[in-house]
């Protein structure tokens, strides 16, 4: 399967990979604030956002998260033809399967950056936190799409009105492509074959959690540090799995951080 991709900048390349059954713009909404013109050190990144199988305007195709590594193989291939390695970053299953990337063909990846990234895929197999503590403000979920309310209410851990309406805004924007595909996913081939394995990566790494995300954790990702020799780490307060648009300033200052790790390398 070839993935659609939206490349953004010039420079040295960074493929980004989004939340499980968003697409791209996902990305582009969280990942852009950070290149803004005038943050000047961190100019000269090409970023190509691209589309996982069966969202966005990526066909589906063997429903396996192995076949969706591939596929971001083959992206990676066509996005530097000659065989120089790109930067990775992604969120959620995105970071998932930037990982097993990274594990698969690390001599093609440069960096790696996992957001909200969980270790392991299956839920019962997660080390998820205690729900956040106190009630939250009064009809915080009152203007969000009713369908999306539940998810919300586990996955931010910054609960306010303005944080649901904007992150509701976000999903809704992102949610198209094959749900026939993404249905048999999940189910069916959602684990990587070597999640398991005890490979390392020893490019610049950074595990980026939210302290309150009740989706994928963030005590897997520190015991999974010890597979990343160049590995950092950061859990931020009063955010959840959509870190990025919970502490956008916060977000921007640790990925800045990682890029000028990799800066320093070039």
């Amino acid at each position: 399967m070839v993935l659609a991709y939206e490349t953004y900048g010039a420079g040295r390349p960074l493929v980004l990979l989004p939340w499980f059954g968003l697409d791209r713009s996902a990305m582009i909404a969280a990942f852009e604030p950070v290149f803004e013109p005038t943050l000047t050190r961190r100019a000269g990144w090409r970023r190509i956002y691209a589309d996982l199988p069966g969202t966005g305007e990526s066909p589906g195709g063997e429903p396996t998260s192995d076949a969706v590594c591939d596929a971001v193989l083959r992206l990676i291939a066509s996005a530097e033809p000659g065989g120089a390695p790109v930067a990775l970053a992604g969120c959620s299953y995105g970071g998932y399967i930037a990982s097993g990337v990274a594990r698969r063909a690390p001599d093609r990846v440069a960096g790696l950056l996992l957001v909200c990234s969980g270790v392991r895929i299956a839920p019962e197999d997660r080390t998820l936190p205690p729900s956040p503590p106190g009630p939250p403000p009064a009809g915080w979920l009152d203007g969000v799409r009713p369908d999306l309310a539940d998810h919300l209410a586990t996955a931010l851990g910054h609960r306010t009105a303005a944080v649901a309406a904007q992150v509701d805004a976000v999903v809704a924007a992102a949610l198209t492509g094959d749900d026939d595909f993404l249905d048999r996913l999940r189910p069916g081939g959602f684990r990587l074959s070597d999640e398991d394995s005890p490979t390392t990566y020893g490019g610049p790494m950074a595990f980026l959690c939210g302290r309150a995300d009740l989706v994928a954790g963030y005590a897997d990702q520190f015991a999974a540090l010890e597979r990343y020799p160049d590995g950092a780490y950061a859990v931020v307060p009063d955010a959840g799995h959509y870190l990025p648009f919970e502490q956008p300033s916060v977000f921007r200052d640790l990925v800045g951080h990682w890029l000028g790790r990799l800066a320093r390398l070039a």
